[in-house]
């Protein structure tokens, strides 16, 4: 007995496949929009980011329901913004990719207002505008990223900035974690103040403004979840008033130098200042304000808290005979209550930071090497 295979060839036209490809993609789309409905309706997809109906309610839906106002609102492909009519632009832009985006104090939302517009007082100006790109991870849940948003709203208010135009894009899942944000910022310096970090010279005095390492403390807490343990918090914060109070006072043009530090710490922004301007600098280590429990989390885990991230801190190089009248002013506002004179600025050594201790004894502060925590903001 003999068996017989028979092959049966289908030969169908270019055309006839192309037809069938259509028609094959069309149903895998009405099948992902009807049988998946509700994750469209709690998660993020990649038709968020497609630039059709699914965008524009999330813009309408979202983004204007928190943030509008008159020059977001068109949806134009730019903003169109009035010019000041006094002093120079500032423009500064800034990528965030915190882990974890919540962390006590904080999230990655507020942060990318806060970073932004103390990016802009460091430079002397006060902020006005910032833009928003969001880079979204497909599945995120839209009431994570709803909350965000918020948050958002929430800093911009308190920094006195309108968010005027944005972009949002949604990656593939594992192609990002959860969401990246840029914002970037305008502000306006006025006439008659010059904050460049090579200005400072011996004998100018040097302020922060509070209790410095409590955002990367916090964010370390949270990344090992051990923020139930202790009551540090990040300081996010806009850093607007404090620029404004020494501005009222008529004190801008003692300012010598501004300088937000962040990644790096306060050790790192020092050196950056004293190499900027050849000069050097040197610390009181007793003046430094540090809470106690950063000072604990800092020593059980072998770090110094002279090089941990700040989201809320300022530091002020101040003429000397304006410098305790300067004080006196940060300390009157919220965010100074704490605020110290730690330093002054000598004229050796040229472009290094010197820390006298508690104990007496004076030791170098190098820039930091390496990464001492990464995706800090």
């Amino acid at each position: 007995m003999t068996t017989e295979f028979v092959s049966i060839t289908w030969v169908i036209s270019i055309k006839e496949f192309f037809n069938l490809h259509i028609q094959m993609l069309f149903l895998k789309i009405q099948s992902h929009t009807t049988k998946k409905g509700e994750v469209l309706k709690s998660h993020i997809t990649l038709e968020h980011g497609s630039g059709g109906r699914a965008s524009s309610e999330f813009l309408e839906k979202l983004i204007l329901r928190h943030l509008d106002n008159e020059f977001l609102r068109p949806l134009d492909d730019s903003a169109e913004l009035p010019l000041p009519k006094e002093g120079r632009l500032a423009f500064t832009t800034d990528s965030y990719v915190i882990d974890p985006i919540f962390f006590p104090g904080g999230d990655i939302g507020s942060l990318s207002v806060h970073g932004t517009v103390n990016d802009l007082v460091a430079q002397g100006a006060i902020p006005l505008y910032i833009s928003l790109g969001l880079i979204v991870e497909e599945g995120l849940q839209l009431d994570i990223l709803e909350a965000l948003i918020r948050s958002i709203k929430k800093a911009s208010m308190e920094s006195g900035v309108q968010v005027v135009t944005g972009d949002t894009k949604v990656v593939k899942k594992g192609q990002a974690d959860k969401i990246y944000i840029n914002t970037s910022g305008i502000g306006v310096i006025p006439e008659g103040i010059n904050v460049a970090i090579s200005n400072p010279s011996s004998g100018d005095l040097i302020i922060i403004n509070g209790h410095i390492g409590d955002h990367g403390a916090a964010v370390i807490l949270a990344r090992e979840n051990l923020s139930g343990n202790y009551s540090i918090s990040s300081d996010s914060a806009p850093l607007r008033p404090l620029l404004e109070v020494i501005y009222r006072a008529g004190l801008g043009p003692y300012l010598k130098a501004l300088k937000d530090p962040t990644r790096g710490g306060l050790a790192t922004v020092l050196n950056e200042i004293a190499r900027a301007s050849n000069r050097g600098i040197l610390l009181d280590e007793g003046t430094i304000p540090i809470k106690e429990e950063v000072n604990y989390l800092c020593e059980l885990l072998g770090l110094d808290p002279l090089y941990l991230a700040n989201e809320g801190k300022l530091i002020m190089v101040v003429k000397k005979e304006k410098a305790e009248e300067a004080l006196a002013l940060v300390k009157s506002t919220p965010l100074g209550k704490y605020a110290s004179i730690i330093g002054e600025v000598t004229e050796e050594p040229k472009g290094k930071v010197l820390l006298k201790t508690s104990v007496g004894g004076t030791r170098l502060l190098p820039i930091l090497s390496g990464m001492q925590l990464p995706r800090i903001c």
